[in-house]
């Protein structure tokens, strides 16, 4: 698809674009994120990843959009377009069959964290997904002991659903993983196809209060 820019009150979430290069080494010099994400470990000149920093904003983001495999923004403050981090929607084998799915993923840089930032920019993404992308079931996924990106996703109101043995490869070694989606329903928004719980499962009441619908230009 055609990428998409979305705002909220302090951020722009857009298209990376090869200038973005520099803040993305940069921010990915952050052991936690090299320690969590998969951004090549160690992230250092000598082992060519400003090269990999240069193609992923330069070429891997836009052709992504273009095949639907990832739909990734660049998250920058509105008043001085600082990047604070990435942000997007992943695994989108399933996002135009029946099953209507998708996975955010994200990353904020050190300096940033703590400031909201991320909480905003996922909540424009996710109401552009069940809005606009016509997502049904949006799963969260990280590697079991990634507490930080857990207490977002639950800031967010994902449902966590349990823990997935050895489905993350993270250098040469399979870990687990935990696992959450949140439906439509979650936020009081309407789905196109019925949802029927089982007996054991209670649908939850939508948090108040979530941010309003981000603007698309």
């Amino acid at each position: 698809m055609e990428p998409v820019t979305l705002t909220t009150e302090r951020l722009v979430l857009r298209p990376f674009r090869p200038s973005d290069a520099d803040a993305v080494f940069a921010a990915c010099q952050d052991p936690d994120i090299q320690r969590w994400t998969t951004v090549p470990s160690p992230y250092e000149r000598a082992h060519a990843e400003r090269a990999h920093a240069e193609d992923f904003t330069a070429r891997i983001c836009p052709e992504n959009w273009r095949a639907d495999v990832t739909y990734d923004f660049a998250v920058v403050t509105k008043s001085d377009g600082v990047l604070v981090g990435a942000m997007g929607l992943v695994r989108l084998a399933h996002l135009r069959t029946p099953e209507h799915q998708a996975e955010l993923g994200y990353w904020t840089a050190r300096e940033h964290r703590r400031r909201g930032y991320t909480d905003e920019a996922a909540r424009a993404v996710i109401e552009w997904a069940f809005t606009r992308l016509g997502v049904e079931r949006l799963e969260w996924c990280s590697e079991a002991g990634n507490e930080g990106s857990r207490a977002v996703a639950l800031g967010l109101g994902f449902r966590m659903e349990g823990t997935d043995r050895a489905r993350i490869v993270h250098q040469g070694t399979r870990r687990d993983a935990w696992r959450g989606a949140l439906l439509p329903s979650d936020w009081g928004l309407p789905s196109t196809t019925p949802y029927l719980p089982s007996k054991a499962t209670e649908a939850p009441e939508a948090p108040a209060g979530h941010a309003p619908r981000p603007s698309t230009v």
